[in-house]
């Protein structure tokens, strides 16, 4: 679906505004109107709900095995909470973290599990996890900031800002806007060089080598996901401002959010009172590893970590009741559809299920979940995993962050969103799968 496609057909979606919310099924109407699985009266012809559902049938009529259904699950913060306690018994997965907020609150803050399976020690809701990918929400949430009080303009150049940046052609240097970094829109090939961060290379050495990829499309034109090339953006924010981008972060973010135990780099999370190890597959257990400083030289892209109070701080402020830290034209400008990511709804899981439509914003996934904008980040690094979504017409917002290469987790996040809206239960967490 191109982009203009998209705006025509969800102008509603796409205003992302916290007034324009009210064009969109409300949680009762999404399962009052959902009567092809929920029963009651037929979704309105021509709404992105009822757009949703016809989507939804088109899918299941293709060969695929279906996930399991159920009524909707009632939403209690304690069941979630047991599902957690779930995940981590039997050491499933060793230890886990999450975050709910709602209506303003913090539902639950907690740990689970533990720190280590050599030294182990329970995880708390102080615990820090490495966030990954979750990261670039806190670069796409400082360039807000930074656009806000007029110290930096996204459709600038890069090269306005860093002027030995190149790409392989001129025109394409002199395209490349600073929104373009913070959408993945830059046209360089998927995950460009990160082999080379993988290998122990520094930052600079590798950013030298964007002068050369080749490019498949022009800046703006297609999305592919960045981690070296996003990352950019960091030298942006020190020519813009004349402070790096770490102390931005800590500044501007943690700080005033009460983030208290968060913090940026390998010597941030190994410093930490109370802080989870990696771990990855050994035999039928886990190993747990030291973890590995080759992503954190990519601070914009996967340098923060933190604990389940801290989310819970950062998913208030996300949900719009931080409004002194992070402002309602803020987030609608992170919140601006800037790219399509069509091959998002071809994942598995839950987004072929529930996804009708996918984009990217500043440091955000943009989703049309079942007829709801929410709004997205996962993040993986090794031994780290990491998941969040905001729903804003449900108030909702929800972290989870766990110590292990496992996909079992995962599985907690929709099923959270899902029994918000009111949707049939679905069974994402595969508590017989352990892996």
């Amino acid at each position: 679906m191109s982009l203009v496609t998209h705006k025509r057909l969800f102008p509603a979606l796409l205003a992302l505004q916290f007034g324009a919310m009210a064009l969109l099924p409300s949680h009762t109407a999404l399962a009052q109107t959902d009567t092809r699985r929920a029963g009651g009266s037929i979704a309105q012809p021509g709404s992105p709900l009822d757009e949703y559902l016809k989507a939804r049938e088109q899918r299941q009529q293709q060969p695929q095995t279906q996930p399991e259904v159920a009524a909707p699950l009632p939403f209690d913060v304690h069941t979630f909470e047991q599902m957690a306690r779930q995940i981590v018994a039997n050491q499933r997965v060793p230890g886990l973290a999450v975050a709910i907020v709602k209506d303003g609150k913090i539902l639950s803050a907690r740990g689970y599990g533990v720190t280590d399976t050599l030294n182990p020690r329970p995880v708390d809701a102080h615990t820090v996890f490495r966030l990954a990918s979750l990261s670039k929400t806190f670069s796409g949430t400082l360039g807000g900031m930074l656009v806000e009080e007029g110290a930096l303009d996204l459709h600038q150049p890069v090269v306005r800002y860093v002027p030995d940046f190149r790409l392989r052609s001129a025109d394409a240097t002199s395209r490349l806007s600073v929104a373009n970094l913070l959408s993945h829109s830059i046209g360089l090939p998927r995950t460009a060089f990160d082999r080379d961060i993988q290998a122990n290379a520094s930052y600079y050495s590798v950013r030298a080598k964007l002068a050369n990829a080749p490019l498949s499309c022009a800046p703006g034109e297609c999305y592919s996901y960045q981690n070296v090339a996003f990352s950019v953006f960091g030298d942006v924010v020190h020519s813009a401002t004349g402070r790096v981008f770490d102390d931005h972060i800590q500044r501007r973010i943690f700080k005033p959010l009460g983030m208290n135990d968060a913090s940026l780099g390998l010597e941030g999370i190994t410093r930490s009172p109370s802080w989870a190890k990696p771990h990855i597959r050994a035999g039928s257990g886990w190993r747990s590893l030291m973890p590995k400083p080759t992503y954190y030289r990519l601070g914009p892209a996967a340098g923060v970590n933190a604990s389940a109070t801290d989310m819970a701080q950062y998913l208030l402020a996300q949900t719009g009741h931080r409004p002194d830290v992070i402002s309602p034209q803020l987030l609608n400008t992170i919140r601006t559809l800037r790219i399509d990511t069509p091959s998002e709804m071809r994942a598995a899981g839950w987004r072929r299920e529930r996804l009708y439509s996918a984009g990217y914003g500043m440091g955000w996934r943009i989703y049309n979940y079942a007829g709801q904008p929410m709004y997205f980040h996962g993040g993986a690094v090794q031994g780290y995993r990491a998941a969040m979504a905001v729903l804003p017409q449900h108030n909702l917002g929800v972290a989870v962050l766990w110590n292990a290469e496992s996909g079992l987790p995962s599985g907690l996040l929709p099923t959270i969103l899902d029994s918000a809206i009111g949707l049939p239960q679905t069974a994402w967490l595969k508590l017989d799968n352990e892996s």
